[in-house]
């Protein structure tokens, strides 16, 4: 699998982001929305922060299981319930406190109004790709 990460001149650049990712052999994955629910349908934490660390650990749940690896993650949309700055800067921690460290990829976060369950503060769909 190859799997370029690209930040081109005149664009944002940060640790955490590509704004290109391009990507040459392997499997596509398309992963639902991850939010902070468990097993059992439980929400996990009350603020952005314990939440965006469920939903993140719920990712790397869904690119395993599916036999790949979190450096195949290459994009990512991010929901988040009543988006400011701070919300923002929460994820942005949980994403650099989770375990094992999530690549740079290209991601975008969005504000919404709700979700699909009332309590839930955070949501994430992804692309990611597994070597065949």
């Amino acid at each position: 699998m190859f799997l370029q990460r690209l930040n081109p001149p005149g664009l944002l650049s940060f640790d955490a982001m590509a704004q290109v990712v391009s990507v040459r052999g392997g499997r596509t994955l398309y992963i639902a929305g991850q939010s902070a629910c468990d097993e059992q349908f439980r929400v996990v934490g009350n603020d952005h922060y314990t939440q965006s660390l469920q939903a993140l650990r719920n990712l790397r749940s869904a690119i395993e299981g599916a036999g790949g690896t979190l450096a195949g993650l290459a994009s990512s949309t991010v929901y988040l319930k009543g988006l400011t700055p701070a919300v923002a800067g929460s994820f942005l921690k949980a994403l650099a406190d989770t375990e094992g460290p999530f690549p740079a990829h290209a991601f975008s976060l969005i504000g919404v109004e709700c979700l699909s369950g009332t309590d839930l503060l955070v949501e994430i769909t992804a692309i990611a790709i597994v070597e065949d």
